[in-house]
């Protein structure tokens, strides 16, 4: 008989696909938002639609030398959580009580917009270096899960 996935299997793929969209010099990172088993939004970072990929355009962080987890306003792209929740919002979309699928832990910035769109639990592949992120989600009682394929 055939083994079907588990749900978190089943949608950690899918991120994972969502990432090869990316067009970050530094990292493909995708988000699936979820709900009651159903997926309501997706995102990967990159840049704002219409302007020059990263690929293109090229990378400041790059040319800087900033270390992950720091100064993400200078940066061009949009990281895949915020075009998931701007896909839901531009759809008419509600995520409240929702649950995120992530391959990478978000950064502070998609945290605080995680938190305040109502997301209940985010589920991560990879680790990223932002202590502020894992404190805030924490003390906003958002359950955190790191997940493994």
């Amino acid at each position: 008989m055939k083994a079907r996935p588990s749900w978190d299997h089943y949608f950690f793929e899918i991120t994972k696909l969502v990432a090869t969209r990316s067009t970050c010099i530094r990292r493909d990172v995708g988000a699936v938002i979820v709900k009651d088993k159903r997926i309501l939004a997706t995102g990967y970072n990159g840049a704002p639609s219409g302007l020059p990929h990263c690929l293109d355009a090229g990378c400041l962080r790059e040319e800087l030398k900033i270390p992950s987890g720091e100064r993400q306003e200078i940066c061009r792209g949009i990281h895949a959580e915020q075009n998931a929740l701007i896909q839901a919002a531009k759809f008419g979309i509600s995520v409240e009580g929702a649950m995120i699928y992530v391959t990478h832990h978000p950064c502070v910035v998609c945290a605080k917009l995680l938190i305040n769109a109502g997301i209940r639990e985010i589920c991560y592949l990879e680790d990223y270096p932002d202590e502020l992120s894992k404190s805030m989600l924490k003390e906003a009682g958002v359950v955190m899960r790191r997940g493994d394929l």
